[in-house]
């Protein structure tokens, strides 16, 4: 059965404002669910974990049902998941966790398809403790990150750790995760991957990946500003130091700072259980249901972006960035003549959400767009639709 965007809109009234939103690299729409779900949270009595009081046990209720869902949703163990807001400020706890096991002399490979959330954590530990940085390059034409190029990277020194996009949301381009993983574990180096477009958009599984620790965001598919880091191997959680104030913290519990808001994460649980429906033939357990949507999205939105990309090379003066096919379902395109925020400007004009982006950090400063005016980020959620694209598409044909 074709995949039922009419009922998928339908689970999402924010949509409903009259505006095509296709600025899903920033975050979608919240669902109906997630917000009463939060709503409800917020006005139920709710008390720190670890009392005897109905209160404190609703909080604790939540944690683990927040760190279940996320679990079902990647293929991993609830023990390994850490919850806490969005991935700038987890990957950043990360990164202060492990930076005191490296030593002189040791290196770290980051990647220039990266978002500035995924590499300048890791820049600043590196400094911090004087060890090297490098890079893994992307070519130019195509934003592609060839994934051979790890070999050399990852010789001639100890590399501790490799960090990468599982999908890139200012260009589209996803990487061959598993194969960096492979050639990263051979070295013995600790693979961090960013899942923040890549979750969103079909499965993502840990032990596909290989990623030791993955990095998820749920605003990236209508959930909440919040997100988790979930570790392959729970135990090692107990060996990195700890930057919680309980000292008698274990687990996850030991990279997670103060109380969390429960209202957040009973919105994660939503969020991921909304993702779950999306195909409504879905059936059994929360993780096939899920590993059932998720196709179902990935291939639909594979789609949708065979449209856009076809649309878009008709329009006058309009270049794609790189080659957005077969990755992650978001794109930058550049006009000659116009700038970005122009550009914009011009589609909200005519109903369109899109975000401008000068260009000025990230894959887009390594790819020079800030000398160019800047780049117009499209991307596409769950809710898109054809018709969606025919209206972006006809603005910009219309654009003197």
């Amino acid at each position: 059965m074709p995949f039922d965007v009419a009922r998928v809109r339908g689970l999402t009234p924010a949509i409903g404002d009259g505006w095509v939103h296709l600025d899903a690299p920033t975050g979608a729409q919240c669902p109906e669910q997630v917000a009463l779900t939060m709503g409800t949270a917020v006005r139920a009595p709710i008390s720190p974990p670890g009392e005897a009081f109905p209160a404190s046990q609703r909080a604790e209720v939540i944690e683990d049902a927040a760190r279940q869902a996320v679990a079902d949703l990647v293929g991993a163990d609830p023990r390994g998941v850490v919850l806490g807001p969005g991935r700038e400020v987890l990957i950043g706890r990360l990164a202060t966790a492990l930076a005191p096991s490296w030593q002189l002399g040791d290196q770290i490979v980051l990647s220039r398809l990266d978002d500035v959330a995924n590499v300048a954590p890791w820049r600043g530990a590196a400094e911090a403790r004087g060890i090297g940085v490098r890079w893994a390059e992307i070519e130019i034409e195509t934003c592609e990150l060839p994934e051979w190029q790890y070999e050399q990277l990852l010789g001639g020194g100890s590399v501790r750790l490799v960090a990468v996009t599982a999908g890139s949301e200012h260009v589209g381009t996803r990487p061959d995760v598993a194969r960096i993983a492979q050639r990263a574990h051979r070295a013995n180096a600790l693979v961090v991957v960013d899942g923040y477009a890549a979750a969103a958009c079909g499965p993502l599984r840990m032990n596909e990946l290989g990623a030791d620790v993955l990095v998820l965001t749920a605003s990236a598919w209508g959930g909440p500003q919040c997100g988790a880091l979930v570790f392959a191997d729970p135990g090692l959680l107990d060996r990195l130091p700890s930057c919680s104030l309980d000292p008698l913290a274990t687990g996850p519990e030991r990279l997670e700072v103060g109380p969390h808001c429960y209202p957040l994460l009973a919105g994660l649980v939503a969020s991921v259980d909304y993702l779950s429906t999306l195909d409504d033939e879905a059936q059994g357990e929360r993780p096939d249901r899920l590993a059932t949507s998720m196709r179902s999205v990935g291939q639909y939105q594979s789609e949708l972006m065979e449209k856009l990309i076809y649309e878009l090379k008709f329009v006058p003066r309009i270049t794609i960035v790189g080659d957005p096919s077969g990755g992650v379902p978001a794109l930058s395109f550049t006009h000659d003549g116009r700038k970005s925020q122009d550009v914009a400007a011009y589609l909200a004009d005519r109903g369109v959400c899109a975000v401008a982006d000068m260009g000025d950090h990230g894959v887009l400063e390594h790819l020079g767009s800030g000398e160019v005016g800047g780049v117009v980020r499209i991307g596409l959620a769950h809710y898109t639709t054809t018709s969606e694209i025919d209206q972006l598409a006809r603005a910009l044909n219309e654009m003197v």
